[in-house]
């Protein structure tokens, strides 16, 4: 089983945890490349059994599913997801451009199909709308009062004003805007902010939120003792 993380998404920051599943290396390094620039964090595997093994087993956000895969077709893959009760949206990224297939991807519970070779910007752009619409968010710009977020354009304005934030304050902030009156545990925060095999310290989450509570007021993120942080729902 061959699994691949990023080591450092770094960047632009979108706050989500995607598993790019591509047997092709070279369309894979670029993918992961242009997707870290964007500040997700990205699992890579290679075949489809790694693939269902990885998407039950991790919380993922999205899926980018080629169709052409060893060991299991993505297919096969995508009816197993789905026949596991696995709900996370998944992009199918192929070469196979007939309308006969993109209606079977579609049929078996693909949320998306992308065909090969693609712009990476307009794969992004539906990566966002996916995961906005699995949120149940028409709107791209993220508002809770005064603040507001915009994945896509990487900008945090409080009162009006831009807000320079790094790109793991930024995956941090919106983990806990996409979800407001939750509670987020130290884990389920650090899930959104790093692939496999990046080291997370101690106190990483500590830190980030440290510095948004200076940088957006004290009293945004709150600490829920023993449970984990959260941002209050807007009256």
């Amino acid at each position: 089983m061959h699994f691949m993380s990023d080591t450092g998404a770094v960047g632009r920051a979108d706050a989500m945890r995607i598993l790019l599943v591509e047997d092709d290396k070279m369309i894979a390094e670029g993918v992961r490349k242009a997707l870290r620039g964007e500040g997700f964090a990205v699992d890579w595997v290679q075949d489809g059994e790694s693939a269902l093994t990885a998407a039950a087993g991790e919380p993922y956000d999205l899926v980018l599913l080629d169709l052409g895969l060893p060991k299991r077709d993505g297919l096969d893959v995508l009816r197993a997801m789905r026949a596991r009760g696995l709900t996370m949206p998944v992009l199918i990224v192929t070469a196979r451009d007939a309308v006969a297939d993109r209606v079977k991807g579609l049929d078996a519970g693909a949320d998306d199909y992308l065909v090969k070779p693609f712009d990476l910007d307009e794969l992004a752009a539906r990566m966002r709308a996916l995961i906005r619409r699995q949120a149940g968010r028409s709107e791209s710009v993220i508002r809770h009062g005064t603040l507001t977020l915009d994945p896509a354009a990487h900008q945090v304005t409080l009162d009006g004003a831009p807000v320079a934030l790094s790109a793991r304050e930024f995956a941090l902030l919106e983990a806990l805007l996409a979800r407001p009156g939750a509670v987020l545990s130290k884990s389920q925060l650090e899930e959104k902010m790093y692939g496999w095999g990046e080291e997370i310290g101690s106190n990483t989450v500590e830190v980030y939120i440290h510095a948004l509570r200076k940088k957006l007021g004290a009293e945004l993120i709150r600490n829920v003792r023993g449970l984990g942080y959260m941002i209050a729902k807007d009256a």
